[in-house]
């Protein structure tokens, strides 16, 4: 029976700007991608029998249809008929370490590595540039994870530019592990309160996403400078979530009187991080923070960026 076991790293945003309504419903949008070695690891595995099973001990996680993992194995079933007539069914077992629901792209992320999996399980020898574009048929987070490390995110999110690679900077991530935000309540929120503002120009919206490319947190990062980054970091969802949410507001001022390098919401939360000089400022940060707020239910990791996205770990 054959099996790959892959590493599914989360990722944050450095960067969120809403710049209009699309045509298909979606938010047009300029962000900027981190991935950070917080990760998941998934176990693909041939089955005897022509059935996906998804196998995860959290009680959080789907184990149906409404898990991403299983979509992206249904997927690779439907596009590739005779490589599942020839190969049998999947067993995919998550072992959980992304908080659920926490603006990390931790569904996305397992939704990519399932991806990569089958292709590798199948010996289906796709392209990265194939691979991203089956995954953007199931989120607008999954064609980031496939490759990860930092990158520019256009149209709702799936149009991807590398940038270079941003390795080994801290970071503190909080989270309520009882705290959900729902990420079409954020957008849809933001739309009702902020809409008034949206560019609409079809050739003003191209641009202001082009804008980004040269905006001054890519710039930042393409001379690798920590401080800048900090400074710039940015996301228009902060402007709905924070007041309806006030336990978000609360730690991310909490991260903040750290004096961490800078603190940001990451997605559409609640998840916060801040990004830190060395690893000794980090531990303060968390130490901090963990004295601030001395609730049993938030929940503190500390992690680095990372130059990658799935990755198999050697047989």
């Amino acid at each position: 029976m054959h099996s790959y076991s892959l590493i599914a790293p989360a990722k944050i945003n450095l960067y969120l700007e809403i710049i209009g309504d699309r045509p298909d419903g979606y938010h047009e949008l300029a962000m900027v991608l981190q991935s950070i070695n917080l990760a998941d690891r998934i176990d693909v595995r041939s089955s005897s029998t022509d059935q996906i099973r998804i196998r995860c001990e959290h009680p959080q996680v789907s184990k149906g249809n409404s898990n991403l993992a299983y979509k992206a194995a249904i997927l690779m079933a439907r596009q590739f008929t005779s490589a599942f007539a020839q190969y049998g069914g999947v067993e995919i077992t998550i072992d959980k370490r992304i908080p659920v629901a926490a603006g990390l792209a931790g569904g996305s992320t397992n939704a990519a590595a399932v991806l990569v999996g089958i292709d590798l399980l199948w010996q289906l020898g796709l392209t990265q540039s194939e691979l991203e574009e089956l995954a953007g048929q199931l989120g607008s987070d999954v064609p980031f994870c496939i490759a990860g490390g930092s990158a520019i995110a256009t149209g709702r999110g799936d149009q991807l530019s590398p940038l270079p690679s941003l390795d080994g900077i801290y970071v503190v991530l909080g989270k309520y592990r009882s705290l959900t935000v729902s990420t079409p309540w954020a957008y849809q929120t933001y739309r009702q309160q902020f809409g008034g503002s949206y560019v609409t120009d079809t050739h003003d919206l191209a641009s202001r996403a082009a804008a980004v490319h040269s905006g001054s947190i890519v710039k930042a990062i393409f001379h690798k400078d920590t401080v800048q980054i900090a400074q710039k970091l940015h996301n228009d969802l902060e402007r709905v979530v924070l007041p309806e949410y006030p336990q978000v507001l609360q730690l991310r001022q909490a991260f903040a009187d750290t004096g961490a390098l800078g603190t940001m919401m990451s997605g559409s939360g609640p998840t916060v991080f801040a990004l830190c000089e060395s690893y000794a400022q980090a531990q303060q940060v968390q130490q901090q923070v963990e004295s601030a707020i001395a609730n049993p239910d938030l929940e503190l990791w500390l992690a680095q960026t990372c130059a990658t996205g799935i990755q198999l770990i050697k047989q």
